[in-house]
């Protein structure tokens, strides 16, 4: 198989956890101190060998694109003010990857977003990133980079989670035949939506990233529209893992989900912490915030 060069970030979503930030701007530019989540999306997919990234958007959202275009009236303005190591910053958001930009024009479900780069795919493997899941220390031993690799071995990929048994009715939940995941890929036998406790077939939940073959694209094609005319991504991996075609690796970084208001809070203090210059000071502030309490 060839390497995995391409990723799908479908964000054409209105984003209704995010309002009111998300009315005028979308949901993937929310700030993660002072870094964009798409900012850290991108960074993740460069770092698994990515180069180009397509963003599937919708009417409203070319602030996305914007984003990720060169800006020589801005850099000039810092170096005139001397502060040439934020234009540097600044130049280097220009010079990140290849961004294409497809339009979902009817909010038909995620896998009718994906389907949505068919055209821009043709027939070779590519990646799925969901715009509003960030995994900051998505460098780790097995995070996108380890599954794009696994997807080389011929059959397409996702990252799993575990998660508690209160929770799995949150997500949609893979059925290992009672494997245990462990550093490996193991194969998925189905996947099962939003299971009560009682109905899951294991712990793991599918996270917002993917390594596909071709064929999830010919699934998904194939794929009844449910509620709403929607055509969910789900639906095509549970036809690929009844063919055979699915495995799933554990994922072994913090995921935050920014489009939840509680774990949005816990990114932005995770991410202060790791930065020297922030955590020393707000470590003693947390800490009297706590005993105050």
């Amino acid at each position: 198989m060839k390497p995995i060069r391409k990723i799908v970030i479908p964000a054409a979503g209105v984003g209704t956890r995010g309002l009111p930030f998300s009315k005028e701007i979308p949901k993937e530019l929310v700030p993660i101190v002072d870094t964009p989540a798409l900012h850290l999306i991108v960074e993740e997919a460069i770092r698994a060998g990515i180069e180009q990234v397509v963003l599937i958007t919708s009417k409203g959202k070319s602030a996305l694109e914007d984003y990720f275009d060169p800006s020589p009236a801005l850099e000039a303005f810092l170096r005139g003010r001397g502060k040439n190591e934020l234009a540097d910053r600044v130049k280097k958001i220009g010079q990140m990857v290849e961004v294409i930009s497809v339009r979902q024009k009817e909010p038909l479900g995620l896998g009718h977003a994906v389907l949505c780069a068919r055209p821009v795919l043709g027939d070779e493997p590519f990646a799925v990133a969901l715009g509003d899941e960030i995994f900051p220390t998505a460098n780790s031993p097995r995070g996108l980079q380890f599954l794009c690799k696994a997807a080389e071995q011929g059959v397409s990929t996702i990252g799993v989670l575990p998660v508690e048994s209160k929770d799995v009715n949150q997500y949609g939940i893979i059925d290992t035949g009672g494997a245990k995941l462990g550093d490996g890929a193991c194969k998925v036998l189905r996947t099962v939506e939003k299971p009560t406790p009682d109905k899951a077939p294991s712990p793991y939940a599918i996270i917002g990233r993917y390594a596909f073959h071709p064929e999830i694209l010919d699934a998904l094609k194939e794929v009844r529209p449910g509620s709403g005319g929607e055509i969910q991504l789900t639906d095509g991996l549970d036809t690929l893992a009844r063919a055979g075609r699915l495995q799933a690796v554990l994922f072994d970084s913090n995921r935050y989900d920014v489009g939840n208001h509680l774990y949005y809070v816990l990114a932005q203090v995770d991410e202060a912490l790791r930065r020297p210059e922030l955590a020393s000071r707000l470590r003693p502030l947390l800490q009297a915030r706590l005993e105050a309490k």
